[in-house]
């Protein structure tokens, strides 16, 4: 049986990354931390990638996007390529949360492997994302990546996160851990620097949803973008 080919589009955050995997193992990745160029970046990076693997894109076997939360026009850029790619293929489209990517990410990072060996089952992989001021996205998984606490949008004080850090010991990772290091001082915190979320870490859990045959309506599928948009009120010049 051939391994499904499936291209992977990652553009939830300041990060644009693009992989192809065949099964379970990676093929191609490129990707950049340019800040704001998703736009310009995006389309390019799926023709490297596929270039990479000398594959064509009639080949693959369905489009994977990462759903969210995050940026609103980085999701808007790769949710609208992915759905437009999947449509004109006719190849089943699949996505991912952002906060899980991370969380795959961080499963087998040294630091986490360490302290799943000290805590074990008393041990929860946090990924946060920057959602602006003292705000951020988190999630909660075991290290085994079964959800403990669905996404949310939190406020970063003190007292965030105690029920929690009273049972159990938390690895804080991602963007939106770096407010949180300061704020956050329980000895059951701990923090991790330098996980961001990239298209590879979508293989295993897009391969077990393509598998499963958990596609999205390539029609009527959106981002989740948690927070609902607000658009900055338009500048006029003599005018506040």
């Amino acid at each position: 049986m051939t391994e499904p080919l499936i291209l992977h589009i990652e553009t939830a955050t300041d990060i644009c990354s693009v992989a192809l995997s065949a099964g379970d193992q990676l093929m191609a990745l490129v990707e950049s931390g340019a800040e704001r160029s998703h736009a310009t970046l995006l389309s390019r990076y799926i023709r490297e990638a596929m270039a990479q693997a000398g594959r064509e894109l009639g080949m693959l076997s369905g489009i994977a996007v990462s759903k969210g939360p995050g940026s609103y026009t980085g999701l808007r850029i790769g949710v609208s390529t992915a759905k437009g790619l999947a449509y004109a293929l006719g190849k089943p489209l699949l996505s991912c949360g952002t906060l899980e990517n991370m969380a795959y990410a961080a499963k087998n990072h040294p630091e986490i492997q360490e302290l799943s060996g000290k805590y074990g089952d008393r041990l929860l992989l946090g990924a946060m994302l920057d959602a602006r001021r003292m705000e951020v996205y988190t999630a909660f998984f075991s290290p085994s990546m079964s959800p403990v606490r669905e996404v949310t949008a939190d406020i970063v004080d003190q007292n965030s996160f105690q029920k929690l850090l009273k049972n159990h010991h938390i690895c804080f990772f991602g963007n939106g851990a770096t407010k949180c290091q300061g704020v956050i001082t329980d000895p059951n915190a701990h923090y991790i620097e330098g996980l961001n979320p990239s298209s590879r870490f979508m293989i295993t859990p897009v391969l077990t949803r393509y598998q499963e045959e958990k596609f999205e309506d390539v029609a009527y599928f959106e981002p989740f973008y948690l927070k609902d948009f607000i658009a900055g009120a338009p500048r006029v010049k003599g005018l506040r």
